[in-house]
């Protein structure tokens, strides 16, 4: 049974009429691993129904296991480890999505506000690079959902598993959208000191309109700069996240946010194109023809020209970049600004010689 916390806001009104503010997912959408499904045929009805709760739970979880292998070959890091499943920060297109319909919830609104939290991730953490078995590579934190999502002022596992990692002297390479990180910014100088950690920070829009409806409870672009000019000021490598690109909503942007990033301190890059795979196809269509209306159908369909007539490519390699003019032109820009800027200008990798056990001496080689 998951210990449930939950934190006090304004309930809101789940009547399909009515715009939930604050939220990127409107509704929830079939749970495609469950066979029965519970739904309201009317907002007026007065038969025995479980309105769900507004506001965010937080469902405590014991793990059994908190460091995952990445098989997709295309993502760039070996394996991840994520304290959180579900993200409050709503962001419509997140692929993490599908990945809370595992845990018996759907991708939609429960998505945000029902967010698994593994309070003993930290010492599954420990117990894992105990093992001798472990060969130090880096490990990438968060892989699927953010690490300094709201739940972590409460919970501060990013931090404790920060420290576990910092003990070993285990790289770890990092991506939020958050400025809580900067709470952890001793900590983190103190891993660069060593070549012990980098991180992405992701930046998508600089129109707060579209900030605001597309990733609902996240700290604004100008934040973000900051977290990246902080960081970097400290020694700590810093890049930005382009991700994802949006064809008619956001990929005119890029220039301006690399341009941004780079001046803030940002040495190295990367960028996801649009791809709409399982729930979120509708969840995403949902959401893009109530805020954006006037563009909906041209939106859509720039996003399926790129997949081949369809508005997700599951191929590895092609799937978080797309094919076609729309999304050609958006690499050729990509590969434009990164040399204007000079991101990704050196060749860079976490240091894993340093990877002790507490109680070893250093490797000898």
């Amino acid at each position: 049974m998951r210990k449930k916390y939950f934190v006090e806001e304004e309930q809101l009104n789940e009547d399909p009429n009515t715009y939930l503010k604050g939220r990127g997912a409107q509704f929830n959408p079939k749970n495609r691993f469950l066979k029965n499904e519970k739904i309201r045929s009317e907002i007026e009805s007065i038969d025995d129904w479980s309105e769900p709760n507004a506001a965010t739970v937080y469902l405590e979880d014991h793990a059994k296991s908190i460091v995952n292998k990445v098989d997709s070959p295309d993502v760039g890091m070996m394996y991840s480890m994520n304290p959180y499943q579900g993200c409050e920060h709503g962001c419509i297109y997140c692929y993490a999505r599908n990945v809370h319909e595992y845990w018996g919830y759907s991708a939609g609104l429960d998505f945000e506000r029902k967010i698994i939290v593994k309070k003993n991730a930290p010492e599954l953490l420990r117990k894992f690079l105990m093992n001798r078995n472990w060969e130090c590579v880096p490990i990438g934190l968060s892989g699927n959902t953010d690490c300094y999502q709201p739940a972590e002022k409460k919970f501060e596992l990013t931090k404790r598993m920060l420290e576990v990692c910092n003990e070993f002297n285990q790289p770890v390479g990092m991506i939020t959208k958050n400025a809580g990180i900067l709470r952890d910014k001793d900590l983190l100088q103190e891993m660069a000191k060593k070549n012990l950690v980098s991180v992405l920070v992701s930046i998508t829009s600089f129109n707060e309109d579209l900030r605001r409806a597309m990733e609902p409870r996240t700290t604004t672009a100008r934040q973000r700069l900051r977290v990246i000019n902080e960081l970097s000021s400290a020694g700590i490598r810093a890049g930005v996240m382009l991700g994802p690109m949006i064809p008619g909503l956001n990929e005119h942007e890029m220039q301006r946010i690399m341009e941004a990033a780079s001046e803030n301190g940002a040495t190295f890059s990367a960028y996801t194109f649009i791809r709409l795979n399982g729930a979120i196809k509708l969840i995403f269509h949902d959401w893009l023809y109530k805020n954006f209306p006037d563009r909906a159908d041209k939106v859509w369909h720039l996003i399926e020209n790129a997949h081949g007539g369809k508005v997700n490519d599951s191929r590895y390699g092609v799937r978080m970049r797309g094919e076609g003019p729309i999304s050609d032109l958006v690499r050729q820009q990509y590969k434009k600004y990164n040399k204007i800027y000079r991101l990704n200008d050196e060749r860079w990798e976490l240091d894993c010689s340093k990877f002790r056990r507490p109680g070893e001496q250093g490797r000898l080689f």
